[in-house]
């Protein structure tokens, strides 16, 4: 492209919780309720699209995948915005997400301050769920990915 890569390029470890505001107490003591705010995890790996600014890859984990398109836009925080859309046991799941490059600290230890993004992502259509149900569209959760190479 032009030789200056994206900052939002490579791999990323994922993971996202529901947006729920009650304080269900110590994760340490109640891993149980701690656990239901999870969303999704896995590996985000995001590449140079065909032209400036654009941005492709996939989002993925153990039994999904989904295809990344967007775009990103250059700032202080930087910001990507892309929809992931696949096919998953038979089912069309789309989701859309927002987010941004994490400042760096000026008082981090270089080595202790992993790159990352942290963001929002909505469930853009209804897709069966894994027990039976159905995953309702509009659920919005938080994400945030920290950068693995």
């Amino acid at each position: 492209m032009n030789g200056n890569a994206s900052p939002f390029t490579g791999t990323w470890t994922y993971r996202s919780l529901l947006n729920d505001p009650t304080i269900t107490g110590d994760p340490t003591s109640n891993p149980t309720d701690w656990a239901n705010l999870f969303f999704g995890w896995g590996t985000i790996v995001i590449r140079e699209g065909s032209i400036p600014e654009e941005l492709t890859g996939t989002i993925g984990g153990e039994g999904w995948s989904l295809n990344l398109h967007g775009s990103m836009a250059p700032g202080n925080p930087g910001q990507v915005r892309f929809q992931g859309k696949g096919v998953v046991s038979g089912a069309e799941w789309i989701y859309d997400y927002i987010g941004w490059l994490v400042p760096v600290w000026p008082s981090s230890t270089s080595e202790l301050q992993a790159t990352a993004m942290v963001g929002s992502i909505v469930r853009t259509i209804p897709h069966p769920s894994g027990n039976g149900g159905v995953a309702p569209a509009g659920v919005v959760a938080s994400w945030y990915a920290v950068k693995t190479k």
